[in-house]
């Protein structure tokens, strides 16, 4: 059964059986190892590892290509962590009726967002877009997503047509110092699997390729690249997630012309400002939203 076509194995379920029938005290250290891989090799087939590293490689480049986190959570569709995820939504009475009607995001009229008020959603949602060069409806078309005919689709489509103004409303940079931050919000509110496993690959990979101390390190770039500050940033996101109103359901459209401090605390949010994670802190931002 391979990673998209439903739930493997409980590696914790089989392992709690196998560790009660073998006598570890009278087995030799070797042979205890021996026993451990044989069964864990019929778990690890090469089919679910190739299936596995396929998935590791596109978050691996999620961080350069948006594309590769598109393309792994469109992978991770019919999943066991994506049951799951639709169980947490479909808890909530907002969040299942939006999934029901497959309500569609933007597109945004860049014109239209720059001349709301100062300080509203809109102004600053297309001000910072714009000084980074982004394009404001640089998401996936429902095409991409099945057309969302599934509930796991939408809600794929619905978390990356969001994504960026998730970095609007929580501050974390739109850059790769802050990904980690924001998506780690939608990872604790609904455990969204294709961003989880970024998350959770993120923290692995950093952690294979550091072998100097943080406090060694001289630059943001280099931290940036540590197990540490990657458990930093989630660790950031899941707190924001924990006391936030769920933000999968909001309608931001509805919200474009609010102030945005006053809807963070409607939302429950208190943003990222400081640091180079925020994008408060970059300098073109500041100057274009005149933040003094």
């Amino acid at each position: 059964m391979g990673l998209g076509s439903g739930p493997p194995p409980s590696p914790a379920g089989r392992s709690a059986s196998i560790l009660k029938h073998i006598n570890w005290p009278a087995a030799p250290r070797p042979l205890r190892l021996a026993l451990a891989f044989r069964y864990l090799d019929q778990i690890a087939t090469k089919e679910h590892i190739q299936e596995f590293l396929a998935l590791v490689d596109l978050a691996g480049g999620a961080g350069q290509s948006a594309s590769n986190a598109f393309l792994l959570s469109h992978r991770l569709r019919t999943s066991a962590p994506m049951r799951l995820c639709e169980r947490i939504l479909g808890s909530d009475p907002a969040a299942t009726a939006l999934i029901k009607e497959r309500r569609l995001v933007g597109p945004y009229d860049s014109t239209l967002l720059r001349g709301m008020p100062k300080g509203s959603l809109g102004h600053t949602y297309v001000t910072v877009l714009d000084t980074m060069g982004y394009d404001i409806n640089f998401f996936p078309e429902p095409a991409f997503f099945n057309n969302l005919e599934t509930d796991a689709d939408y809600i794929n489509y619905r978390v990356f047509a969001t994504h960026d103004i998730h970095h609007i409303l929580s501050g974390f940079s739109l850059d790769n110092y802050g990904e980690v931050g924001v998506i780690s919000i939608s990872v604790g509110q609904f455990n969204h699997p294709g961003l989880a496993f970024i998350d959770l690959m993120s923290l692995l990979l950093n952690w294979f390729r550091s072998d100097t101390p943080e406090s060694q390190l001289s630059t943001h770039a280099e931290r940036l690249r540590t197990a540490s500050y990657t458990f930093r940033m989630i660790h950031h996101g899941l707190e924001i997630a924990s006391v936030a109103k769920l933000l999968f359901t909001v309608n931001w459209e509805d919200h474009l012309e609010r102030n945005l401090d006053e809807l963070r605390a409607e939302l429950g949010i208190e943003p990222v400002k400081d640091g180079p994670w925020s994008w408060y802190s970059q300098p073109a931002i500041a100057a274009a939203l005149d933040l003094g």
